[in-house]
């Protein structure tokens, strides 16, 4: 049976990749000094440059989940063309939003009962979605069915490595990451913190850092430690500063096993909670 592979707005995966696995994308709404504006991944209302201008021009943004409405009116049409659903969701462990999909799901169940849909927490997040989206697309190409992919997902889910720092702790402080007095001593003394995400899709402090170039050294020794011995595929994605990330890609190449690296943009859902100057580095962990 036909089926569709589905994602939101907070996957971060280029757009060349999502058109290539025909990856349908539910839009999300960020707030951005009171004007509610959708993210699509071609960035029709807004591009990701002028959402990161208007951060530096002291602009504020805010973000809520998807709501159950909102899903069954983009689920509805796929399942009327005779189309089966496998919606990868954004971690549970920092959004409602997967329970928005679920609720979504069962409603839809009573309509379309011959229809099957598949709704599974991702537990990753940004760019860490959009890698597994692409890794989870090659296997849909490849020919895997509905269900073989759903149980590749769900088995494969923790091995998504996320490695990542940001410019502003400001942005991390106001999100209830980090303390005032955190936020406030490390930007005095240029700390950076490592942020990954734990098993349960949750973000956590992994360590801290003093400056840039530091943190790269670190993101560097994580995939070197730890990456898959047959997937050298790597993501590097950048909240607006593609200079530093072409960088840490040369890095990579040079210092890791990595072969395949793709540069990707952190969007506005994501980029609110992170601002201008985030940094990371996405991978496939070896298996336990």
């Amino acid at each position: 049976m036909s089926y569709t592979l589905v994602s939101d707005a907070t996957l971060d995966l280029p757009l060349d990749l999502i058109e290539r696995y025909a990856i349908q994308v539910v839009p999300m709404a960020f707030n951005l000094d009171g004007q509610e504006i959708l993210h699509y991944p071609d960035e029709r209302n807004m591009t990701i440059e002028e959402f990161y201008d208007a951060l530096r021009q002291g602009k504020t943004s805010t973000t809520s989940q998807i709501n159950p409405a909102t899903y069954t009116e983009f689920f509805t049409p796929i399942l009327e063309r005779g189309e089966d659903i496998l919606y990868v969701a954004f971690t549970s462990g920092m959004s409602g939003t997967c329970q928005s999909a679920i609720l979504a799901k069962e409603m839809l169940e009573e309509d379309f009962p011959e229809r099957t849909i598949h709704v599974v927490d991702s537990l990753c997040a940004s760019a860490g979605l959009g890698y597994f989206l692409n890794l989870a697309g090659q296997k849909k190409e490849a020919g895997m069915s509905l269900d073989e992919l759903k149980d590749w997902v769900i088995a494969n889910r923790s091995r998504v490595a996320h490695w990542f720092t940001v410019d502003d702790l400001f942005h991390l402080q106001r999100g209830g990451r980090l303390s005032f007095a955190e936020a406030m001593l490390g930007s005095a003394l240029k700390i950076k913190p490592v942020i990954s995400v734990n098993e349960e899709g949750k973000l956590y402090v992994e360590n801290k850092v003093r400056g840039n170039k530091k943190c790269e050294e670190y993101m560097i020794s994580k995939i070197n430690d730890y990456m898959d011995d047959t997937e050298h595929t790597v993501f590097v994605a950048h909240g607006d500063c593609e200079d530093r990330a072409l960088a840490l890609k040369d890095k990579l190449l040079e210092k890791t096993k990595a072969e395949n690296i793709r540069i990707a943009k952190i969007g506005p859902v994501i980029g609110t909670h992170t601002g201008p100057g985030m940094l990371a580095v996405l991978f496939m962990e070896k298996e336990a």
